[in-house]
């Protein structure tokens, strides 16, 4: 997804697609989710990261990140699902089937209700009365009234503001959750939508808040749900931090806008970046967290941007580039170097074709050799990668996601020349963290060679839950464990003015 700065040159911008279709127009009124489918020289800065917490300017304080924790909590790889042996809630539910999927669903309702009934007295001093009623419907099925709408066709999940009911389509979506992610997609779903009734129990939103800021909150209190998921407090669900969360994340990815959207759509729910972002400050800071989102907040940090007249297609959808291109490979060195140019390290060089290395494995579609300061490109794969899906390409996913892990391999010879070891734990880290500043500043604000296009995070993201990725890998090729910190790691530099964060978070 990535353009060509037309304003630098006179050059076409090639463009992107990996677009995800919504389900249609709902009612007015209705709370609903479209369920479907430059640096300062970091030399300078080193001595930052000695200690567990250090203070850098305009920050406070940073507390180290252990590659081995999501947020405080261990890196598990156990199972995610039901509890083995839990006993069903037993909630009334209108119009069940009594369908598996249709308990999951039920009992999750159970749990997230119980856990508001302790949080927001606890939290804000509030009470949380229980949703009035549930109802199981299905969009393939005979057509029923809900929340003043038909259900037929409708597949989606989502609560009523106006009659304070939460239903969801157990014909169809239900089942795609559990088949493409697994259980904890459909309870993930459910706790976003219980967050819309959380927010009018708390007063957080009205009808006139912008549906942006409303989907927003709602992730993030889905966040603070699984984060107790997470701890073992819930009487019917497991999920590990690992595989679990990422399965999570990726529901969140298969239900963002579309690229190209507008955040200031009445529809409007984010692009996967700024979905995930919202339930990781759910999980991480809870639910007063949440409560903070508003107009003003979304505004300063939401990512999701309409194409530019100018973003035509070339045959690889709006925003995207032939990753192998030499001019697009020229592009990307030139933002590169600009990323990096105070830190008084020797760019790499960037070469086609796999080379030996006598002090690093090769990786692929991009590898850095430390002793000889070069990238070395795996063209096939780096095309794969490059090339969206609606084209047909097994496992691929954009030009940013390929553009990305070469831009990770960058990083790794700045953190080599600047005295950074490149094979520890705690290299991905630094890594991504780095990659993310890089992509901080190709945003269409500034005048480089390329720019963001819309997607483009959305494609980091998707690369990141990548257990393969080399955007959060060391020069090895060994990821940090979870992608759930691959990702903040990313967000940490992306948000960030420069590589304090980065090194004092996850210096080494």
């Amino acid at each position: 997804m990535l353009a060509v700065n037309r304003r630098r040159r006179s050059s076409v911008f090639p463009a992107h697609g990996f677009r995800n279709g919504r389900t249609g127009d709902y009612p007015q009124g209705t709370d609903m989710s479209g369920w479907i489918p430059k640096l300062a020289a970091l030399a300078a800065i080193a001595a930052l990261t000695s200690g567990c917490a250090q203070v850098v300017a305009g920050t406070g304080a940073v507390e180290r990140s252990d590659p081995g924790q999501v947020a405080g909590l261990a890196v598990t790889t156990g199972d995610s699902g039901p509890r083995p042996g839990a006993t069903d809630a037993g909630l009334p539910v209108v119009g069940t089937d009594g369908s598996a999927v249709d308990k999951i669903a039920e009992n999750a309702v159970a749990d997230v209700q119980s856990f508001w009934q302790k949080e927001l007295p606890a939290d804000f001093g509030k009470d949380f009365a229980p949703v009035k009623q549930l109802v199981s419907y299905d969009s393939n099925g005979p057509a029923r009234k809900v929340c003043n709408s038909s259900t037929a066709g409708l597949v989606n999940a989502f609560y009523c503001a106006a009659d304070d009911d939460i239903a969801w389509d157990r014909g169809q979506l239900l089942p795609q959750l559990d088949d493409s992610f697994g259980p904890m997609a459909i309870v993930a779903v459910l706790a976003h939508e219980l967050g819309h009734a959380v927010q009018f129990r708390l007063g957080s939103v009205t009808q006139a808040t912008p549906t942006i800021v409303k989907e927003q909150q709602a992730d993030c209190f889905a966040g603070t749900f699984i984060r107790s998921v997470a701890e073992g407090s819930s009487p019917h669900f497991q999920v590990s931090t690992g595989p679990g969360l990422n399965q999570i994340m990726a529901t969140l990815f298969f239900v963002r806008d579309s690229a190209g959207s507008s955040a200031q759509a009445s529809s409007a729910h984010g692009d996967a970046f700024d979905r995930v972002t919202a339930f990781q400050l759910g999980f991480a800071d809870g639910a007063k967290r949440c409560a903070q989102i508003d107009a003003h907040e979304v505004q300063g940090r939401i990512t999701e941007q309409q194409f530019s007249p100018d973003d035509v297609d070339r045959g690889l959808g709006k925003g995207n580039l032939r990753v192998t291109d030499q001019s697009a490979l020229r592009d990307l060195q030139t933002t590169l170097r600009s990323a990096f140019d105070q830190t008084g390290a020797q760019p790499p060089t960037i070469v086609a074709g796999q080379r030996a290395c006598p002090d690093a494995k090769p990786t692929s579609p991009a590898a850095y050799c430390p002793s000889t300061n070069q990238i070395t490109l795996d063209t096939t794969n780096l095309a794969r990668i490059g090339t969206p899906p609606q084209q047909g390409t097994k496992g691929g996913i954009g030009d940013f996601a390929a553009f990305a892990e070469i831009a990770s391999r960058f990083a790794l010879a700045v953190e080599h020349a600047t005295g950074h070891a490149v094979d520890r734990a705690s290299t991905g880290q630094l890594t991504a963290c780095l990659t993310g500043m890089w992509a901080g500043t190709i945003t269409p604000a500034h005048q480089g060679a390329l720019q963001l296009s819309p997607g483009d995070l959305d494609e980091a993201v998707a690369e990141m839950l990548n257990g393969s990725s080399l955007i959060a890998a060391d020069v090895n090729g060994a990821a940090v464990p979870s992608g759930f910190t691959r990702v903040e790691a990313f967000r940490d530099g992306f948000t960030s003015t420069g590589p304090a964060i980065c090194v004092s978070k996850y210096g080494a």
